[in-house]
């Protein structure tokens, strides 16, 4: 584990809800061989594995693992999705596209990397099921070598078993 005297450094992991935690229109069993569930997060209905859940708050305990909500959800996913299928993020920080979804690039990436600027955050995974569909992000992410973990599930199934497996080794 790399550290700096006894701190450990953080790991940035930016999370996207639609099609990562909330899968769109889900069918059959969940990756990890259960039921989807269905919750109501008062501004609407959303599908999650618990298994997944419980997995993404095991991993938010490590150390290493500093969460930051990079979605479309912005404020609301602290708000309403948390309390709605138990994920411990209630207190993670959000970026907003707030003046950066004017331009020609994807507002997430621009986000991201103001983040990265103020957080000096050496290494960092990104959870987004638009990353197989952004250039900008891919060539950024590529031109950052083992610095970034993309991970871009499919956005029918969400995370799996095994990319959240990929994760926790990413973070030691």
């Amino acid at each position: 584990m790399d550290s700096i005297g006894d701190a450990v450094r953080p790991v940035s992991i930016y999370l996207d809800v639609d099609g990562v935690v909330n899968p769109f229109s889900p069918m059959g069993t969940t990756d990890w061989g259960g039921d989807w569930s269905i919750a109501d997060a008062g501004i609407l209905e959303v599908a999650f594995a618990p298994e997944a859940v419980a997995e993404l708050n095991d991993l938010a305990e490590h150390p290493a693992a500093r969460f930051v909500w990079l979605t479309t959800w912005e404020r609301l996913a602290p708000e309403f999705l948390c309390p709605a299928i138990g994920l411990h993020g209630q207190d993670w920080p959000v970026l907003s596209s707030q003046g950066w979804d004017e331009g020609p690039e994807w507002w997430k990436l621009v986000a991201l990397q103001k983040d990265l600027a103020a957080t000096g955050s050496e290494r960092i995974v990104w959870l987004d099921d638009q990353l197989s569909q952004e250039s900008d992000a891919r060539s950024w992410a590529e031109y950052q070598q083992e610095r970034v973990l993309c991970i871009s599930p499919d956005p029918r199934k969400g995370l799996s078993r095994g990319e959240l497996a990929a994760v926790r080794r990413y973070l030691g």
